[in-house]
């Protein structure tokens, strides 16, 4: 008995407060999803990706890689593990985050907790991490997501 009791002790607590604003999150989209037009929830969803961006505190992090985009690419496949292609003629990149598993935060794989929609704040993200890094405009398409059923989550992003 005083073994298990030391083993309780050492096991790490769910957060249930992270699950909780996970549960509530998927739920708010979900409910967007199913009341709005999908390009207006697109639109709402990734005005949100704002909040993730500037809590990691990116522009920060981007500064060495303005106008050193083939510097970041290869930050971004060394450091993340992500699998970049860039065609210059056609001014797209294709950005695979080479996972098999959703990286969000406001997600919850484990729990079943998120909603494919979701991924529009994705698009966001990138959408200002590239245009920082390009000092471009770029629009950025989420082509393949594991929320939506494939192997992982990529990214097409146009820079203008």
């Amino acid at each position: 008995m005083a073994d298990e009791s030391i083993r309780n002790q050492n096991e790490p607590e769910p957060d249930s407060g992270k699950q909780l604003v996970q549960a509530r999150t998927a739920n708010l989209v979900q409910n967007l999803d199913a009341e709005l037009e999908p390009e207006l929830v697109r639109k709402l969803v990734k005005k949100g990706s704002i909040i993730h961006y500037n809590d990691l505190k990116m522009d920060e992090m981007l500064r060495d890689y303005i106008w050193e985009s083939e510097k970041f690419m290869r930050f971004i496949s060394e450091k993340w593990g992500w699998v970049i292609t860039f065609d210059e003629a056609t001014c797209v990149l294709i950005a695979d985050e080479n996972k098999s598993y959703c990286i969000c935060t406001i997600v919850n794989q484990a729990n079943h907790i998120g909603s494919p929609a979701t991924c529009y704040c994705s698009e966001g993200f990138a959408e200002k991490m590239f245009s920082v890094v390009f000092q471009r405009a770029v629009k950025a398409e989420v082509i393949s997501s594991v929320l939506r059923g494939n192997p992982s989550c990529k990214y097409k992003v146009t820079i203008s």
